[in-house]
């Protein structure tokens, strides 16, 4: 088993002894690798890009070609091994196609082909814009800034800065706002506020305007309204001055002196010939239809103090229509 081992390698190392066979004493070609210089094949339209492709081994010199979906594009020639540079520029979605090269010498029939490529096309973003829902705060209050560059190949990736220093960790998104919530603790947080926005292609970064929130007052009487209310004060301290000789005296009195009983059939009349301490009452009785007469009575009070009656008189009056 062992022994079977030891053939096989040797087999294997024959093999590829003889992929190296020298052709009339050169080497054959190794398969080409071809890389972009710039090591992104993230790119931005009117981009200038470069594309190396170059073989390991093989005997020299060597010609590479550069193939964009099978089509030539160049040729190069090198005297050695060292790689072949191929300038591009990137003018339109065509130029973004699949890329390959060919490397070929004297003794390589076909020539030996390299990996593939691919670009992918950066929109470069636009300045990002900076905004809160409000621009004044007061201190112990919590407030909201917003991040977007409306313009720009996704993902973006957003961080806030207040003046130079970084106040948050990156954020990726896609088509959203980034946000940040910030507590206003003191006067040191009402600095001017910045944010940046990049995609994939490096040198790319774009900073927004400066955001400045203000100092929010605490709402107070304005002048004119206090003006106001003292006007309705004194108009209504004079409408209730008015009130008081015309309208609530007179009713109270009004009030005070109404007679408690009817003022038919019982009435009190002031003798003025009389003491102030002497009072007459008079009392007439109702006249019915079938009587020519009506009876009244007179009573005289000589001591309101004693309650004495003094003398009572009846009267039979003829009354006629």
């Amino acid at each position: 088993m062992v022994f079977l081992m030891i053939l096989l390698f040797s087999y294997l190392q024959t093999s590829q002894q003889i992929q190296k066979t020298m052709v009339n004493g050169k080497e054959m070609l190794s398969n080409p690798r071809l890389k972009p210089v710039q090591g992104t094949l993230n790119v931005v339209m009117n981009q200038n890009v470069t594309l190396s492709c170059n073989s390991d081994s093989g005997s020299p010199p060597v010609r590479y070609t550069l193939f964009k979906r099978n089509q030539k594009v160049s040729t190069l020639n090198r005297p050695d091994l060292t790689p072949s540079l191929f300038n591009l520029t990137i003018n339109s979605a065509s130029d973004l196609g699949e890329y390959k090269c060919k490397a070929e010498n004297n003794n390589t029939s076909g020539g030996k082909y390299s990996n593939s490529l691919s670009f992918t096309l950066l929109e470069p973003i636009s300045k990002p814009v900076l905004s809160s829902p409000t621009s004044q705060a007061k201190k112990g209050q919590n407030v909201t800034l917003s991040c977007l560059s409306e313009n720009g190949s996704l993902p973006i990736t957003y961080i806030f800065f207040k003046g130079t220093q970084s106040i948050s960790s990156q954020v990726m998104m896609h088509k959203e706002a980034a946000e940040i919530v910030l507590f206003i603790n003191s006067s040191s947080d009402f600095g001017t506020y910045k944010c940046r926005a990049e995609n994939g292609f490096r040198r790319n970064a774009k900073y927004s305007n400066g955001f400045n929130f203000t100092l929010a007052e605490e709402r107070r009487l304005s002048q004119p309204l206090i003006i106001s209310l003292g006007l309705i004060v004194l108009l209504f301290a004079i409408g209730l001055a008015l009130a008081i000789p015309f309208f609530i005296i007179p009713s109270y009195k009004a009030k005070k002196f109404k007679p408690t009983r009817p003022s038919t059939g019982f009435t009190s009349t002031p003798n003025v010939e009389e003491p102030e301490d002497e009072v007459i009452y008079s009392e007439i009785m109702p006249v019915k239809p079938e009587e020519e007469y009506i009876n009244f009575s007179v009573l005289r009070r000589e001591d309101e103090k004693d309650k004495r009656v003094c003398a009572t008189v009846y009267s039979r009056v003829l009354s006629r229509d």
